[in-house]
């Protein structure tokens, strides 16, 4: 498997925006690469995009990248039972790929967010889903992770604390709160599990960053043990 450099995957995303803006789709970067773009440190290696729209299904807008683009390919699931088609952008002149999720909302729990609410990276023109949001979701993403019955899944967890704690650091810093006015729009749903995740989080994956999700505006008690964890990511090394 190659690795690609960050420039290459915001370039594919830059490639999927054009297209769906040129059809007149809204849409919006998650995942990684929005919280990349954020200030996160870690670099991305896909593309995870929502389109703003449920007028298309994520096979509709996956075929549709694929009609625009010849480097846009589908391939069969590794999963034998699976109904759907898995996207990837072949880097040009190279063996180099790129996955693309494509996503709509109410799938994994994205929220049917306003359009207006959606942010543009000034650095790099591309919009992303909006901060408060984008933490909700990589907690949530954690959760998923973890529950996972594979392995290369679970493993996954251990990153995602790093992203979420990095995360909620620049949520911090830019003194956003999740209580905040402009967030009304965000699922009571969506916010109510986000703190019942957070019970399990704060004691097994980062009981450190209590302080930090209070500051964030989220009501949550003082961990009493992280043991699970160590315990856990130990069966791994």
């Amino acid at each position: 498997m190659f690795t690609l450099p960050p420039s290459q995957v915001l370039d594919v995303a830059r490639k999927v925006v054009s297209i769906f803006e040129s059809r007149g789709l809204k849409c919006c970067l998650m995942g990684s690469v929005a919280s990349y773009l954020y200030g996160v440190s870690r670099a991305p290696n896909d593309v995870d995009m929502v389109v703003l729209s449920i007028d298309y299904t994520q096979e509709d807008l996956k075929a549709m990248l694929v009609q625009s683009d010849p480097h846009f390919t589908l391939v069969r699931s590794r999963n034998p039972r699976a109904t759907y088609r898995v996207l990837w952008y072949r880097i040009p002149n190279t063996y180099k790929r790129c996955k693309v999720d494509i996503l709509i909302p109410g799938v994994l729990n994205v929220p049917d967010l306003p359009p207006n609410s959606v942010v543009t990276n000034a650095r790099y023109n591309l919009p992303i889903m909006p901060l408060i949001p984008q933490l909700l979701l990589k907690l949530q993403g954690w959760s998923d992770h973890r529950a996972s019955t594979r392995t290369d899944m679970q493993l996954k967890q251990y990153l995602d604390v790093r992203d979420i704690d990095a995360l909620l650091d620049i949520v911090c810093n830019k003194g956003a709160r999740i209580d905040d006015p402009e967030w009304h729009w965000v699922p009571d749903a969506m916010v109510a599990d986000a703190q019942s995740t957070l019970k399990t989080y704060l004691v097994l994956a980062s009981p450190q960053s209590v302080y930090n999700w209070r500051k964030a505006g989220f009501s949550v008690s003082q961990p009493t043990s992280s043991k699970a964890l160590v315990l856990e990511e130990s069966d791994f090394n």
